[in-house]
């Protein structure tokens, strides 16, 4: 695993190079995640729900508008693919969980693939019981933690984990990676700190730890799926925009992120799905695959 001071950089699938991440907020997130007084405010403030409450409602208004055309300019965000203009949205929030059109993110439709269920970088564990330096040298993933269900916990222990980060830069709405039907989301209380690289390297166990909330989706030939959505610092809200109980297809929207970089966790049952080859060549190195929404990201093996 590469140190926490070094330029975060991983694979990009689309354009097949190995980039930096620019880091929105870079130097504040390094200031409290990599400095001894920088620690006093992450746990005083910084990880605590009203202050990304209070963040999120200052990107609902009106006057945060003015935050959206040098952020679509700094970070290279493509308006070609917004389901409306630029000039249409009402605040940054609104900008922030923007829909796209329809061509912009085409699903992979093969009958035996799952897909990405996020534009983001990803890493995959084959098997979260086996090994350890999940980001840090020596921590393994904790499925029971996550979980907060012994019952599932069990089910999953040697389960295969997808983990998607989005930055504030991607598209911040999340997708089905499988078709199925789905439960109402648990909800999972816990503190909101950053799930940045930055912030995850030096404590990875954030993942488990932070606000989240559980969605089990039974499916016709992956068994049991679960789907996360992990809360973070200045993410105002996660709405979830599907309907429980009610049958969806792979790729249908099953909610967005309110302001602020997140992650979702997919976890499958025990030798379920098989990770495309790019993305375990990739996370066995420790190093993050950049792909989009509805690109394939494994196959259904049994």
């Amino acid at each position: 695993m590469t140190g926490a001071s070094q330029p975060i950089t991983f694979f990009n699938r689309h354009t097949g190079n190995f980039e930096t991440e620019a880091v929105y907020g870079e130097a504040f997130l390094r200031f409290v995640y990599q400095t001894r007084i920088g620690a006093l405010p992450l746990h005083a403030l910084v990880k605590r729900g009203f202050f990304s409450r209070w963040y999120g409602w200052r990107m609902d208004q009106a006057a945060s508008r003015s935050r959206i055309p040098p952020f679509i300019e700094r970070y290279g965000v493509n308006p070609m693919e917004f389901e409306k203009s630029a000039g249409e949205f009402q605040s940054f929030n609104d900008f922030f969980s923007r829909k796209l059109n329809a061509a912009a993110r085409p699903i992979s439709h093969e009958s035996d693939g799952v897909v990405f269920p996020a534009d983001g970088r990803h890493l995959a564990i084959p098997d979260a019981s086996v090994g350890g330096d999940f980001f840090v040298k020596g921590v393994s993933f904790d499925v029971g933690s996550l979980l907060g269900d012994s019952r599932l916990a069990t089910q999953f222990a040697k389960g295969s984990v997808l983990i998607s980060r989005l930055c504030p830069v991607d598209y911040h709405r999340f997708h089905f990676p499988c078709a199925g039907t789905p439960s109402a989301a648990r909800l999972i209380n816990g503190p909101l700190y950053s799930v940045s690289p930055i912030a995850l390297r030096r404590r990875p166990t954030i993942l488990w730890e932070n606000k989240r909330l559980v969605t089990v989706l039974e499916t016709e030939t992956l068994g049991r799926v679960l789907l996360l959505e992990i809360g973070a610092t200045c993410v105002g809200a996660v709405t979830q925009t599907y309907a429980a109980g009610t049958s969806v297809k792979k790729g249908d929207e099953k909610g967005y992120f309110s302001f602020g970089g997140s992650s979702t966790i997919t976890l499958f049952e025990p030798g379920k799905v098989r990770f495309s080859e790019d993305l375990l060549h990739h996370s066995a190195e420790g190093r993050e695959l950049y792909a989009r929404m509805g690109q394939p990201a494994g196959t259904v093996t049994s």
